[in-house]
């Protein structure tokens, strides 16, 4: 990750680079120094011209500690970089009309380059990109699974999922954690990756120790903290399950509930969640912000056009990038060591060591060491 936000950050030099709906959007105005906590304070965007490049939030805010607050953390230290303004605009409600006016009303106040992250966005997105040809559109998370036909004025960024979870597999159980979990939200592409990265890496961690792992693993079917969640969670911990690998936006919250009623742990995903609570150990995280920024570079440097390397096309990102790791300066492992995870992510990066990057619920990858417990 140091080495991709490095390259960004000297490309920017030597260039000076889930959702709502239905009504009127919530346009908010923040300096590009506002770094890695955005304001939301309200402002009045009424006239074109307000906004170089903008971030249309999904219905969460801008300070979640999640995909909205990174993704525009990488356009307000890309702005701040080159002098321009950036702001971001909240759909009213979750629905694609509302998403597709949020872009409306970032166009109209003088957006070139509209930034979103998550594939409930591809519906909207899909209209805006043939409405508004001569705006650039960057989407993060959004495949062309979800959006078939990105015109050349779209790029959409994907990350390799399950090479984040295969270092937290791993990682897991180097720290002698045998018995895990691995809690996903819906069974979406993504949140499928990750899951079977993180049953690979602790299968390939448990055949070099020789050790006996347990896995139990669960899509919840939601992306939101509920008492079900929570009651499932307090259950697996109750049963002698030690961590949990919380994979899809607000769940984590109910494993860290669960956790911390039943001494357990907690590993997060996307984004660094350590400072949350003490109870997660790691977190497999995606480079958001480097990689707007990178995107951003690109654009720019094209006379704000993408390139060949993004336009039209799904560019996916892993640690060959820099853009998927483990913050290992944050996270809490009492055995698993830096010169450990080095290795691995070397591996990874150069292509010697390969995870499969299924995606599909219902096809589990075939263990050779761990037990996994499918549950529905």
């Amino acid at each position: 990750m140091k080495k991709l936000i490095a390259l960004v950050l000297a490309s920017v030099m030597a260039l000076s680079l889930v959702a709502c709906g239905g009504g009127a959007s919530t346009p908010a105005s923040t300096p590009a120094s506002t770094g890695s906590t955005p304001a939301s304070t309200p402002a009045d965007n009424t006239g074109a011209g307000n906004t170089d490049i903008a971030f249309v939030t999904d219905v969460g805010n801008i300070d979640d500690h999640s995909f909205n607050q990174y993704s525009y953390e990488g356009v307000t230290k890309f702005c701040e970089a080159n002098g321009l303004k950036a702001n971001y605009f909240r759909p009213s409600e979750d629905s694609d009309a509302a998403r597709l006016d949020a872009m409306d009303q970032a166009i109209a106040d003088g957006a070139k380059v509209v930034v979103m992250a998550g594939y409930l966005f591809a519906a909207s997105l899909e209209q805006a990109q043939a409405k508004y040809p001569d705006v650039q559109f960057l989407a993060l998370d959004v495949s062309t699974g979800d959006l078939a036909t990105p015109a050349a004025n779209t790029a959409l960024i994907t990350y390799k999922e399950e090479q984040c979870g295969y270092l937290a597999g791993y990682a897991a159980v180097v720290d002698g954690y045998t018995e895990l979990g691995f809690l996903g939200g819906m069974a979406v592409p993504a949140v499928v990756r990750y899951g079977q990265g993180f049953v690979q890496g602790a299968d390939a961690a448990a055949k070099e120790l020789g050790v006996t792992v347990n896995m139990k693993y669960w899509y919840s079917g939601s992306f939101a903290a509920n008492d079900d969640i929570k009651a499932k969670m307090d259950g697996w911990y109750a049963d002698g399950t030690q961590v949990v690998f919380a994979c899809g936006g607000g769940i984590y919250s109910s494993a860290v509930d669960a956790a911390s009623a039943n001494n357990g742990k907690v590993i997060g995903v996307d984004v660094d969640q350590s400072g949350d609570s003490e109870l997660i150990i790691t977190s497999a995280t995606k480079g958001l912000s480097a990689s707007v920024q990178l995107a951003l570079t690109d654009c720019q440097a094209n006379s704000w056009k993408w390139s060949e390397t993004y336009a039209g096309k799904e560019t996916k990102l892993g640690a060959a990038e820099n853009a998927v790791d483990l913050p290992m300066a944050t996270s809490r492992f009492t055995t698993f060591t830096q010169e450990q995870y080095d290795t691995l992510f070397k591996g990874l990066a150069d292509g010697s060591l390969v995870v499969d990057n299924n995606s599909e619920a219902d096809k589990h990858f075939a263990t050779t060491t761990i037990t996994v417990d499918y549950q529905e």
